[in-house]
């Protein structure tokens, strides 16, 4: 399959590596046209597969690798390198008296009733943090100097603990930073070699545990990443690719890679951001104004809520038990991919997860020796998967292999068929997505039925319309290119900068001068590091936003405001939204108090050129495919089979009842008895519940096996 040839620099490229697989979209900025293409991913060296995949995509779709002009990349490198503890060896400097800031913590529980607290990640052990003397008050003010004789103490033991890279967080540091800059130009004085991060750059807020985590994940990310963006530069360059390079964020923007190896931090949930931004453009495009994004791929199931057009963030989230205290788009994953493991416990539960067969082996169907039953190998012994068409041909599954694990790691321990082993998995697995779902939804007060499913990711539309059942919602969407629809948001991005500046203040009218003080500053920082970036005023977007609370109150929101210049009108404007908005999130407000400020943010969007209205290159010929066995509702029945241009296409006017399959050239859709499927709003395709006689349009039996 090809296309005009492309001319040089037209071609915007988005990559998003996952766990299992590294998904590539191409858009042609001359036609607004875009392909989709997916590639093992490499773990041992995540650019080379970055390459391949470009490689491969250039040769299919009539291009040069030099034709690329903006290359967009979201990678999970960040995530896994605090998940698999594969950190560089760092050392933490902070305010003497404070080394054991990140030892204790907050005293709060998961498990409220346990006796036992829960196991906390240390990610720099006792020995290798280091106080000075110094004290910085919380206006802001100095209580006692830098103390030079201490400074030279812990530089000296720096260097003696053969440490890469070091944070520096002292105490107070956001309100002034003016030792901790004193500090870090003494450590790349006297240590050139180290990599130095510093709290006021990276989380320049109060709450000193998540403001020293935050700085410390920094810290012990920034040789990981930087190496690893030096090597992929390289690569890149090798293959004839010079097109400037964007690292995905958190928040759904974009940074170039100096400032991404700056803040790495940022990038801790660079893929799933891409999906939620996806999603958020295409219910912008029609599709619905309330959708619940689910992503399911080789090792997550990422949820993301859009509610009325826009997407929720948040401005701490947390990696493997270590708060992160920056802006992100709000997400909750759980364990729950194709490459999940399912085993039987010693109590005889089915469970699925929280462990991956990753890509290396990967699920025993994928014919690389896994030994573990996963949530793919059940739906392969089901016969929900083509063994010939899966990736498009590219990647046959072993069906043996499959039936294999699934009987002797589930059937066996629990005594019946593998077919219901592994009906038995995949409904653990519909379960426990939809508790998900349930959770972000209901603690934002919100009803599942009044939101669309949209399904996303290689494994998601096996079990979308399952989920939504169990949820009680009625309509789920499938978008056209839905396996690589996170790398299709990522086309999509600007350059995004997020700055923050703490004090604690009333708002009123008498203090919008002081606030007015401290969101200047951010805003002619936000301007000049875009201009830095090539990019004009007109393309330049300036917000404001307010972390805002009720006196006394250990949580906050943040408000948006309605202008950079903070005048008694704004501030007025601000407090009627932040008590409307507590209103909505808890249930209760109080409009006669005074709220508090903490923190404002200030964000500088830096807008590129966005894509027309897309149209996706055809996937695959408009057919019928031979009807195939699936064992479905606890028996074996022949099920009508069509590829997606047929439903999209063919009958675009009606709906076909299901049980049905139908296959993409990435992904593969079930929809279950009691829903119907048909074309839809935006290129995708909707299954909605039906009621028992159906809908007048659908299909009928006879029609759909002809």
């Amino acid at each position: 399959m090809s296309t005009t040839t492309a001319k040089a620099g037209s071609i915007r490229a988005a990559v998003d590596v996952g766990g299992t697989f590294t998904d590539v979209q191409i858009l042609n900025m001359e036609t607004d046209t875009t392909w989709a293409l997916k590639t093992p991913t490499t773990p041992d060296n995540p650019g080379r597969g970055i390459v391949t995949g470009l490689a491969a995509a250039a040769a299919r779709f009539d291009f040069e690798l030099s034709d690329i002009g903006t290359l967009m990349h979201g990678t999970t490198i960040a995530t896994n390198a605090v998940l698999e503890q594969k950190l560089a060896d760092g050392a933490l400097i902070t305010t003497a008296g404070f080394e054991d800031v990140l030892e204790i913590g907050r005293h709060v529980r998961r498990d409220i009733y346990s006796s036992i607290a829960e196991t906390r990640t240390l990610l720099i052990p006792r020995a290798k943090r280091f106080g000075v003397i110094e004290r910085t008050a919380a206006n802001g003010s100095i209580e006692t100097a830098l103390d030079e004789t201490s400074v030279a103490r812990v530089i000296a033991a720096v260097r003696a603990s053969g440490v890469s890279t070091v944070a520096v967080c002292l105490l107070h540091a956001y309100a002034n930073p003016a030792h901790e800059q004193a500090l870090i130009a003494r450590l790349q004085t006297e240590l050139p070699d180290l990599s130095v991060c510093a709290s006021h750059v990276v989380s320049p807020e109060l709450r000193e545990f998540e403001r020293t985590s935050t700085t410390v994940l920094n810290a012990l990310l920034m040789p990981v990443i930087g190496a690893y963006l030096a090597q992929l530069e390289q690569r890149l360059s090798a293959a004839g690719i010079n097109a400037p390079l964007y690292l995905f964020q958190s928040n759904g923007g974009v940074l170039p890679p100096l400032k991404a190896a700056q803040l790495p931090v940022r990038l801790l949930l660079s893929g799933p951001a891409g999906g939620a931004l996806a999603v958020r453009t295409l219910g912008n495009l029609g599709a619905e104004a309330n959708l619940v994004g689910i992503d399911m791929g080789g090792t997550s199931f990422d949820v993301c809520v859009v509610e009325s057009g826009t997407t929720r963030e948040i401005t701490q989230g947390e990696v493997a038990n270590c708060p992160v205290r920056v802006p992100m788009t709000e997400i909750r994953t759980i364990s729950a991919g194709g490459g999940s493991i399912a085993c039987v416990d010693s109590a005889g539960r089915a469970l699925v997860g929280p462990h991956s067969a990753g890509a290396i082996p990967g699920p025993a169907a994928y014919g690389h020796g896994g030994q573990h039953a996963t949530v793919t190998d059940a739906n392969v012994v089901l016969g929900r998967l083509s063994p010939a068409q899966f990736l498009d041909g590219e990647m046959p599954l072993d069906v043996d292999a499959a039936t294999q694990v699934v009987n002797t790691t589930v059937a066996e321990p629990l005594n019946i068929s593998p077919e219901d082993a592994a009906a038995g998995v995949l409904r653990v697995a519909v379960a426990q997505m939809a508790a998900a779902i349930r959770l972000s939804l209901f603690e934002k007060g919100l009803d599942p039925r009044d939101f669309a499913l949209m399904s996303f990711g290689g494994a998601a539309g096996l079990h979308a319309a399952e989920v939504a059942e169990e949820l009680g919602a009625s309509r789920v969407l499938y978008p056209a290119d839905s396996a690589t629809l996170s790398a299709w948001g990522m086309l999509h991005a600007d350059i995004t900068h997020d700055l923050a500046a703490t004090r604690l203040l009333s708002v009123t009218a008498k203090t919008a001068a002081t606030i007015n003080e401290l969101v200047a500053p951010l805003v002619e920082m936000a301007t000049a590091s875009l201009h830095d970036e090539g990019l004009a005023d007109d393309d330049i977007h300036l917000s404001l936003a307010a972390d805002m609370r009720y006196r006394g109150q250990a949580y906050e929101i943040p408000v948006p405001w309605d202008a950079l210049s903070v005048s008694p009108e704004v501030v007025e404007s601000a407090c009627a939204r932040f008590h409307a908005m507590h209103e909505a999130s808890f249930a209760h407000s109080d409009s006669n108090a005074t709220p508090e400020l903490l923190t404002v943010r200030v964000r500088g969007v830096g807008r590129l050129t966005q894509p027309g209205k897309l149209s996706n290159h055809p996937a695959q010929s408009a057919s019928v495919v031979s009807p195939r066995r699936v064992y479905h509702a606890g028996a074996w029945q022949q099920l009508p089979v069509y590829t997606r241009a047929h439903l999209a296409d063919v009958f675009a006017s009606e709906a076909f009842h299901g049980p049905l399959v139908v296959e993409d050239r990435h992904t593969t859709i079930v929809v279950p008895d009691g829903w119907a499927i048909s074309a839809a709003d935006a290129g995708c395709l909707m299954a909605q519940r039906i009621r028992a006689d159906g809908p007048t349009t659908a299909a009928s039996a006879e029609d759909q096996s002809a």
